[in-house]
């Protein structure tokens, strides 16, 4: 079996779960599974959620990659909501939907970020990321810290894409 298949479906199993959590769950509890749509309607929306969260998946390792970015960007706002900048803890951008995020929308709302949350974007320890700056492999901004952009220019390169779209850009 590919890798990248695995991978596809993590992200999806990940995205099922987050948005049942977020989003399916506080529905059940505020209404009650009988006054919000029944049983059967309930699961029908967990089914709805299931075939969603797979074409979700199927779009972010896709080739369109306007369309990837911006389902990475509305995903998080939906999933995230907040009047504070999105700034999830490091440990997030190894979640399946981190990696898809950080891959092919970069950071929704930080232009540059510490060495340890680069290194959780790349999957990498944070003496990987030192070495790739030193070799013109990432770009600091004034402060120091590690440039988005060329985090974002690195995970959606063809070389880091998913395997599923290698060769094919």
């Amino acid at each position: 079996m590919e890798p990248w298949l695995d991978e596809r479906r993590a992200l999806a199993e990940d995205l099922r779960r987050i948005v049942g959590s977020r989003v399916l769950d506080p529905l059940d509890i505020l209404f009650g599974e009988d006054d919000l749509f029944g049983v059967s309607d309930s699961e029908r929306l967990r089914e709805r959620l299931e075939a969603k969260s797979r074409a979700w998946a199927d779009v972010l390792f896709g080739e369109d990659d306007q369309k990837a970015a911006y389902l990475a960007i509305r995903l998080v706002s939906a999933l995230y909501p907040s009047d504070a900048p999105f700034d999830p803890p490091a440990g997030w951008w190894g979640t399946p939907l981190g990696r898809a995020v950080a891959r092919r929308a970069g950071h929704p709302s930080a232009s540059a970020v510490p060495v340890s949350v680069a290194a959780a974007m790349l999957g990498i320890t944070r003496q990987g990321v030192h070495d790739l700056v030193r070799r013109g492999k990432l770009d600091r901004d004034p402060d120091g810290a590690i440039a988005t952009a060329s985090i974002h220019t690195r995970l959606s390169s063809r070389g880091n894409r998913p395997a599923s779209s290698r060769g094919r850009s």
